[in-house]
């Protein structure tokens, strides 16, 4: 993917673009009980699963290989909202019963892999990245899978346009009772930063620390609470804030600061993150997600945001997967990042700015729907939530849907001409607003 360098806006909208192997079956991995209730106590216990595996693949290219199993003390989800029908992101994962092959738990996600497979390296390279998913702990045998987004340059996939296919790419039985599924050893302290209920109904997000020394957990606790009050000034958290919880892991680094290579400075840290991700200088992600969740799995998450030790402008957020942002940045801007980053993480969200003259993308086909809740290429608009709500008329609005969004100048539309998922000097607007409150009614009944 080409490397974007915008001022004063996060730089990354997340879809894969690689081709889909024609001899593998395309089809709808919902099950014919999707609407049926699910009762937890029935199928889980209440801790998590964790699922490692490694994300390989080139441009045309994507397969997964097993690593192994383990085990989280907490599970943070809601009890009843087991199966995600919102159809963002581009995997899909889904847990089945085995006796029944009824579809017990599933949820969309994006991964940093699958932005990695847009860029020019992955043309000529072959990579892998660790990655993982989480999930309720299942009582009984089970089968886990993987699903990926057809891809859209495929003639097949242009003429379904909107209803994108999912290719079924990985499958993994899991057995109740395996003795080989790896414990859970706390190794890190934490701390509550802002905790009103219960992890089962509220929205609960994990805050881990980059580049921070042992000498520096006064600085971690501070940039914490920076973030805490930074992301209840905006809707709509301000009016959630009582179902929001919010708290640190204290996993201290060996070096202070975060990895800048285009300079020539690396730093022994907990997560490995670094700028320059895919030559991009704002980009500031880690390829080691694993880690990552290690971390995380310290205290009850549904969102894991990583704080880097930096006053260097810059973060990233991806769908389901996790967010960075700088914990100090010199701008004065690192609240207004945070939650245009949560926006991504959280419900996917798609950057709304454009490239002057940028007319192409990997990421978005002309002919096919995006899948982000905030762009159209007007192939299938009904399929938006806000396609039945005529946009107001006013002086800063307008009526028509402005052009230009996902870095392109043409071809691609947003809801508003202003947005916080367009430039950080705007809050939501009411179109991102209600996709985010929708998704939060979901995740915390």
């Amino acid at each position: 993917m080409k490397a974007k360098l915008l001022p004063l806006a996060i730089l990354f909208a997340l879809t894969a673009c690689g081709q889909t192997s024609r001899s593998q079956q395309v089809n709808n991995p919902t099950s014919q009980q999707a609407d049926e209730n699910i009762c937890f106590a029935d199928y889980f216990e209440d801790k998590t699963m964790r699922l490692d595996f490694y994300h390989c693949g080139n441009a045309t290219e994507e397969t997964y290989f097993f690593d192994e199993l383990k085990e989280e003390p907490y599970f943070a989800g809601s009890y009843y909202a087991l199966r995600d029908s919102f159809n963002y992101g581009n995997q899909r994962f889904v847990l089945l019963d085995k006796g029944t092959r009824r579809e017990i738990y599933s949820f969309h996600y994006c991964t940093l892999w699958g932005e990695w497979q847009c860029t020019p390296e992955a043309r000529t390279t072959s990579l892998g990245m660790p990655e993982s998913v989480v999930f309720p702990y299942p009582k009984h045998d089970a089968i886990a899978q993987i699903w990926s987004r057809g891809n859209p340059h495929d003639p097949a996939v242009r003429k379904l346009h909107a209803t994108q296919p999912w290719v079924l790419k990985f499958e993994y039985e899991i057995k109740a009772g395996n003795y080989f599924v790896r414990g859970f050893s706390p190794i890190y302290e934490t701390q509550d930063i802002h905790v009103v209920g219960d992890p089962h109904t509220c929205l609960d997000i994990v805050l881990i620390p980059e580049g921070y020394t042992e000498g520096e957990r006064e600085q971690f606790v501070r940039d914490c609470e920076y973030f805490a009050s930074e992301f209840f000034r905006f809707e709509p958290w301000t009016s959630n804030e009582q179902r929001v919880n919010m708290r640190l892991v204290w996993a201290p680094s060996a070096e202070s600061g975060v990895s800048i290579p285009a300079v020539g400075k690396w730093r022994n840290t907990a997560v490995k993150a670094n700028y320059f991700t895919f030559d991009s200088e704002r980009y500031q992600m880690t390829y080691d997600f694993q880690t990552v969740r290690d971390i995380a799995g310290h205290a009850p998450y549904d969102y894991i945001y990583i704080l880097t030790n930096s006053d260097k402008y810059g973060g990233g957020g991806i769908y389901n997967f996790y967010g960075v942002g700088a914990g100090h940045d010199t701008h004065g801007t690192s609240g207004r990042v945070h939650v245009h980053e949560f926006g991504h993480q959280m419900l996917g969200l798609g950057d709304e700015y454009v490239e002057i003259g940028n007319t192409t993308s990997d990421q978005y086909d002309p002919a096919v729907e995006p899948w982000e809740a905030n762009l159209t290429t007007k192939i299938d608009v009904s399929r938006k939530p806000w396609a039945q709500h005529p946009l107001p008329e006013d002086s800063l609005h307008g009526k028509s849907l402005p052009e230009g969004g996902g870095y392109l100048e043409h071809g691609i539309w947003r809801p508003y001409e202003h947005c916080l998922m367009n430039t950080l000097a705007y809050p939501f607007c009411p179109v991102c607003l209600q996709a985010v409150t929708d998704y939060l009614n979901y995740i915390t009944r």
